[in-house]
């Protein structure tokens, strides 16, 4: 018996849930059910050791862990498919009886694809593929059996998407994908035109900045709409409460908040750093955040520049205790970059966090950021590797209060205008809606920015 559009859930399909620095989708995620929308997961990872938001318990959708698959690297294929295929057996058997004809046409492209995107005409086919469709057989055998799926929607547009891509077209059911930032810039993860096929077949696309529409949009071969549509923010759980006149003896604190990666550039806060110190400036710096493989090189550096006793790496922490950890910074400083590779952020969650505790905000004039902030408005901008520019807007702050209580009170001004997640997950709620009631996307697109800009 088909489900009516009220009674019609949207599957997420997610490379691991809950994952501790994407607060932005299980906010999403919990958001979207308080406006009505029905929603079930499928998390490809099952994550351990991960520090858990208090909005993950909140979640009513149920998870769905796919069966755990090893790695591929270091392996031969033979012997990865030999001890993984018994896991997802079941599933492509009674797949391959229900929807055979889809089921063999999705086996073919996946087989096509791994031959197409090889990396030379003399190297082995590309058999992340194989592994994906394994995993996408799992995921469209579950939505037959649970009628009221009538959707799939994949966060990041390389691998997550590309499983959600096959279990559509095995299960007949249709797809849509949200792209953010390295899934969209590296080359390597959507290899050829992959890019391009997943946005034609696509109900729809989101992603999180302007600079990310328009860049999607000048790759797009089809008339699939591109949606900007930002994280947002919950302004009732980011609020501040009044900052006390500091001691005058007391050391103001720089801090940053995100995982150790390139990206983020916190090489070039601990260069600015050092040049500060050399400078007689008191400060303690603070870098919360999960260790990446390139936090060794931040270490290294720390202890290079002999900064152990002005910088701290705390490590990661949750989003409740993240709101004290704003609250007890002087400024906030994070100087993201362009990656050799390709590779940035879009907006970084984190800054609209800073400024939503109307913190005083320094960043990087890349990517999506000249979205949120307008230089000398609600923040400062300074250029990307640029060490002794970001010590020449930190020591500029350090030493105007009412500059900082200034920039703050902007700051705050601008998330609750146009980053309000209450606002923008109805546009986002409005899409998948549109979906199940088997309307044109297209409709929703003046629905979109009007809730956007509410």
């Amino acid at each position: 018996m088909r489900t009516t559009p009220d009674e019609a859930v949207v599957a997420y399909v997610l490379k691991g849930f809950p994952r501790t620095s994407e607060t932005f989708i299980t906010n999403e995620i919990h958001l979207l059910e308080t406006l009505g929308l029905k929603l079930s997961i499928f998390s490809i990872k099952k994550l351990e050791g991960q520090k858990q938001h208090a909005v993950v318990d909140a979640i009513k959708a149920p998870v769905t862990y796919l069966p755990q698959a090893s790695d591929l690297t270091g392996h031969s294929f033979a012997r990865w498919f030999i001890e993984n295929l018994p896991n997802f057996a079941a599933s492509h058997g009674r797949l391959l009886a229900r929807k055979p004809l889809r089921y063999l046409a999705a086996l073919a492209e996946c087989l096509k694809m791994s031959v197409k995107y090889r990396d030379g005409l003399l190297d082995w086919p590309r058999t992340v593929f194989i592994k994906e469709f394994l995993q996408a057989g799992f995921i469209a055998n579950s939505v037959l059996d649970e009628p009221s799926i009538r959707h799939l929607h994949a966060h990041f547009c390389h691998g997550a998407t590309t499983i959600a891509l096959f279990a559509s077209r095995m299960s007949g059911l249709p797809f849509s994908f949200t792209a953010h930032a390295k899934d969209i810039y590296l080359r390597e993860l959507n290899p050829g035109d992959l890019l391009q096929i997943k946005m034609r077949r696509a109900k729809f696309a989101v992603t999180c900045t302007g600079a990310n529409q328009t860049h999607l949009d000048g790759r797009n071969p089809s008339d699939t709409r591109v949606h900007r549509i930002y994280h947002g923010l919950d302004t009732d759980l980011f609020v501040p409460e009044p900052r006390q006149a500091p001691a005058p003896d007391a050391v103001p604190t720089i801090l940053s908040v995100g995982r150790l990666v390139e990206k983020k550039g916190f090489d070039y806060l601990v260069q600015a750093c050092a040049l500060l110190r050399d400078r007689g400036v008191r400060f303690q710096c603070r870098i919360v955040g999960g260790h990446d493989k390139h936090a060794e090189k931040t270490k290294a550096l720390i202890t290079k520049l002999k900064l152990e006793d002005c910088i701290s790496l705390p490590g990661a922490v949750t989003q409740e205790e993240l709101r004290a950890v704003y609250q007890e910074g002087t400024l906030f400083a994070l100087p993201c970059l362009v990656v050799d590779n390709g590779d940035r952020d879009g907006i970084p969650n984190v800054l609209v966090e800073a400024m939503a505790m109307e913190m005083p905000v320094i960043s990087t004039d890349i990517s999506g950021i000249p979205e949120l902030i307008e230089h000398e408005v609600n923040g400062l901008m300074v250029q990307e590797k640029d060490a002794a520019a970001m010590a020449d807007a930190i020591q500029r702050l350090l030493s105007d209060p009412c500059l900082r209580q200034c920039l703050g009170q902007a700051a705050r001004e601008t998330v609750c205008r146009e980053f309000n997640s209450r606002h923008t997950t109805v546009a986002l709620k409005n899409l998948f809606v549109a979906c199940l009631e088997g309307r044109a996307v297209e409709e929703e697109a003046h629905v979109c920015c009007s809730a956007e800009n509410a």
